[in-house]
């Protein structure tokens, strides 16, 4: 093999890689779990993630939960309620906030008392919009229960 050749083939495989897709990115922030008391079946885990393409949340699990679902807060006139959604939309470079009054992660079948000062490993899968899939290990810490129950989650989990 000449030299000439090998220099030309090192050139298309360059070219070539400049021309794959960039792989999706979404980054987590703001990451927390609001604490349980004891006996408590419930809880909620909140976050801001930001996709660098279109993408979609497609799914969360956690170890210290037996199911975990996204919810979304709902109001029909003046009652508030939850419903699970399958995923939610991620538009590129836009952050979308998972919070008490909108879409959340709800752990639900807890395993044992979250307490503050702990950290609840999540585990979210984000599809971008070719297919791709990536899987996010988060750390959220477990934040005391607040003034900010705006949400009004606690006296409403009995609804699922």
């Amino acid at each position: 093999m000449s030299m000439r050749t090998l220099c030309r083939g090192l050139a298309a495989l360059a070219v070539m890689g400049m021309t794959l897709p960039a792989l999706a990115q979404t980054t987590v922030s703001d990451a927390w779990v609001r604490a349980s008391v004891p006996h408590q079946q419930s809880t909620g885990a909140f976050m801001t993630l930001t996709a660098t393409t279109d993408s979609t949340l497609i799914g969360v699990a956690s170890p210290v939960a037996g199911l975990v679902q996204v919810h979304e807060m709902t109001t029909n006139g003046d009652v508030m309620g939850m419903r699970e959604v399958k995923s939610v939309a991620l538009p590129a470079n836009k952050p979308v906030t998972l919070d008490p009054n909108g879409y959340h992660v709800m752990l639900m079948g807890l395993k044992e008392q979250v307490k503050e000062g702990q950290q609840v490993p999540l585990t979210l899968t984000v599809e971008d919009a070719q297919g791709q899939r990536q899987t996010l290990q988060v750390q959220a810490p477990v934040k005391a229960l607040t003034a900010d129950m705006s949400g009004g989650h606690e006296h409403m989990h009995m609804t699922h």
